[in-house]
Protein backbone atom coordinates (compact mmCIF):
# COMPACT_ATOMS: atom_id res chain seq x y z
CA UNK A 1 0.00 0.00 0.00
CA UNK A 2 1.49 3.30 -1.02
CA UNK A 3 1.25 6.74 0.52
CA UNK A 4 1.76 10.16 -1.07
CA UNK A 5 2.88 13.54 0.22
CA UNK A 6 3.15 16.80 -1.71
CA UNK A 7 5.05 19.99 -0.98
CA UNK A 8 3.97 23.02 -2.97
CA UNK A 9 5.54 26.42 -3.70
CA UNK A 10 8.96 25.77 -2.19
CA UNK A 11 11.02 28.95 -2.73
CA UNK A 12 14.11 27.28 -4.24
CA UNK A 13 14.91 26.54 -7.84
CA UNK A 14 13.76 23.17 -9.18
CA UNK A 15 17.28 22.31 -10.32
CA UNK A 16 18.68 22.60 -6.77
CA UNK A 17 15.83 20.51 -5.38
CA UNK A 18 16.28 17.79 -8.03
CA UNK A 19 19.87 17.28 -6.87
CA UNK A 20 18.57 16.27 -3.45
CA UNK A 21 15.67 14.25 -4.88
CA UNK A 22 18.08 12.19 -7.00
CA UNK A 23 20.00 11.24 -3.83
CA UNK A 24 17.05 9.48 -2.23
CA UNK A 25 15.14 8.11 -5.22
CA UNK A 26 14.64 4.35 -4.85
CA UNK A 27 16.29 4.19 -1.40
CA UNK A 28 14.81 2.56 1.68
CA UNK A 29 13.09 5.08 3.93
CA UNK A 30 15.48 4.62 6.86
CA UNK A 31 18.53 5.10 4.63
CA UNK A 32 16.95 8.13 2.94
CA UNK A 33 16.27 9.76 6.32
CA UNK A 34 19.91 9.23 7.28
CA UNK A 35 21.15 10.73 4.02
CA UNK A 36 18.88 13.76 4.29
CA UNK A 37 19.76 14.45 7.91
CA UNK A 38 23.44 15.02 7.10
CA UNK A 39 23.08 16.57 3.63
CA UNK A 40 24.33 20.18 3.48
CA UNK A 41 21.92 21.32 0.76
CA UNK A 42 19.03 23.45 2.02
CA UNK A 43 16.48 21.39 0.09
CA UNK A 44 17.36 18.31 2.16
CA UNK A 45 15.56 19.69 5.22
CA UNK A 46 12.37 20.24 3.24
CA UNK A 47 12.46 16.79 1.62
CA UNK A 48 13.18 15.18 5.00
CA UNK A 49 10.09 16.85 6.43
CA UNK A 50 8.10 15.73 3.38
CA UNK A 51 9.31 12.14 3.83
CA UNK A 52 8.22 12.16 7.48
CA UNK A 53 4.81 13.43 6.33
CA UNK A 54 4.55 10.57 3.82
CA UNK A 55 5.43 8.13 6.62
CA UNK A 56 2.64 9.55 8.76
CA UNK A 57 0.23 9.21 5.82
CA UNK A 58 1.29 5.56 5.35
CA UNK A 59 0.85 4.87 9.07
CA UNK A 60 -2.64 6.36 8.97
CA UNK A 61 -3.63 4.06 6.07
CA UNK A 62 -2.07 0.97 7.70
CA UNK A 63 -2.85 1.26 11.39
CA UNK A 64 -2.31 -2.42 12.20
CA UNK A 65 1.18 -2.65 10.60
CA UNK A 66 4.54 -1.54 11.99
CA UNK A 67 6.77 0.77 9.96
CA UNK A 68 9.87 -1.30 10.77
CA UNK A 69 8.32 -4.51 9.38
CA UNK A 70 6.85 -2.95 6.23
CA UNK A 71 10.14 -2.67 4.22
CA UNK A 72 9.24 0.82 2.94
CA UNK A 73 11.12 2.52 0.10
CA UNK A 74 10.77 5.67 -1.96
CA UNK A 75 8.87 4.57 -5.03
CA UNK A 76 8.65 7.96 -6.75
CA UNK A 77 9.94 11.43 -6.13
CA UNK A 78 9.76 14.20 -8.67
CA UNK A 79 10.19 17.95 -8.70
CA UNK A 80 8.10 20.21 -10.94
CA UNK A 81 8.45 23.91 -11.62
CA UNK A 82 6.25 26.24 -9.63
CA UNK A 83 5.46 29.85 -10.38
CA UNK A 84 8.15 32.45 -10.98
CA UNK A 85 8.18 35.82 -9.30
CA UNK A 86 9.62 38.39 -11.69
CA UNK A 87 11.50 41.30 -10.22
CA UNK A 88 13.68 44.12 -11.58
CA UNK A 89 17.16 44.95 -10.30
CA UNK A 90 18.63 48.36 -11.10
CA UNK A 91 21.38 48.24 -13.73
CA UNK A 92 23.78 50.85 -15.11
CA UNK A 93 22.60 53.75 -17.27
CA UNK A 94 19.00 53.64 -16.06
CA UNK A 95 18.26 50.14 -17.21
CA UNK A 96 16.75 47.23 -15.25
CA UNK A 97 17.74 43.58 -15.28
CA UNK A 98 15.07 40.97 -14.76
CA UNK A 99 15.43 38.58 -11.81
CA UNK A 100 13.39 35.39 -11.79
CA UNK A 101 12.67 34.02 -8.32
CA UNK A 102 11.83 30.39 -8.99
CA UNK A 103 9.79 27.95 -6.92
CA UNK A 104 8.98 24.26 -7.20
CA UNK A 105 6.52 21.51 -6.26
CA UNK A 106 7.79 18.18 -4.83
CA UNK A 107 5.75 14.96 -4.89
CA UNK A 108 6.88 11.90 -2.91
CA UNK A 109 5.40 8.38 -3.02
CA UNK A 110 6.47 5.61 -0.63
CA UNK A 111 5.50 1.96 -0.90
CA UNK A 112 6.24 -1.32 0.82
CA UNK A 113 8.54 -3.56 -1.17
CA UNK A 114 7.43 -7.17 -1.55
CA UNK A 115 10.30 -9.45 -2.53
CA UNK A 116 9.67 -12.00 -5.32
CA UNK A 117 9.74 -15.62 -4.13
CA UNK A 118 12.96 -16.59 -5.94
CA UNK A 119 14.99 -13.50 -5.08
CA UNK A 120 18.07 -13.51 -2.85
CA UNK A 121 16.44 -11.25 -0.26
CA UNK A 122 13.40 -13.55 0.05
CA UNK A 123 15.66 -16.60 0.42
CA UNK A 124 17.75 -14.83 3.06
CA UNK A 125 14.62 -13.85 4.98
CA UNK A 126 13.32 -17.42 4.84
CA UNK A 127 16.60 -18.81 6.14
CA UNK A 128 16.56 -16.36 9.05
CA UNK A 129 13.10 -17.49 10.11
CA UNK A 130 14.04 -21.17 9.87
CA UNK A 131 17.37 -20.83 11.70
CA UNK A 132 16.22 -23.17 14.46
CA UNK A 133 16.02 -26.03 11.95
CA UNK A 134 19.48 -25.29 10.51
CA UNK A 135 21.34 -27.23 13.22
CA UNK A 136 20.32 -30.67 11.95
CA UNK A 137 20.17 -31.63 8.29
CA UNK A 138 18.48 -34.70 6.83
CA UNK A 139 20.01 -37.25 4.46
CA UNK A 140 18.07 -39.24 1.89
CA UNK A 141 17.29 -42.06 4.30
CA UNK A 142 15.85 -39.63 6.81
CA UNK A 143 18.52 -40.05 9.49
CA UNK A 144 19.79 -36.87 11.10
CA UNK A 145 23.33 -35.78 10.33
CA UNK A 146 25.27 -33.07 12.17
CA UNK A 147 26.60 -30.13 10.21
CA UNK A 148 30.31 -29.53 9.77
CA UNK A 149 30.33 -26.61 12.20
CA UNK A 150 28.98 -28.84 14.94
CA UNK A 151 31.58 -31.52 14.15
CA UNK A 152 34.42 -29.02 14.44
CA UNK A 153 32.96 -27.60 17.66
CA UNK A 154 32.85 -31.10 19.20
CA UNK A 155 36.37 -31.90 18.03
CA UNK A 156 37.80 -28.80 19.70
CA UNK A 157 35.90 -29.41 22.97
Amino acid sequence: MEATAKLRNVPTSPRKMRLVANLVRGQKVTRALGLLKFEANSGAEKIEKLLLSALANWQQKNENERIEDANLYIKEIFVDEGRQLKRLRPAPQGRGHRIRKRSNHVTLVIDSKVEPLGSKAAIQQATETNSSQANVTRTRRGSSKKTTTENTAEATA
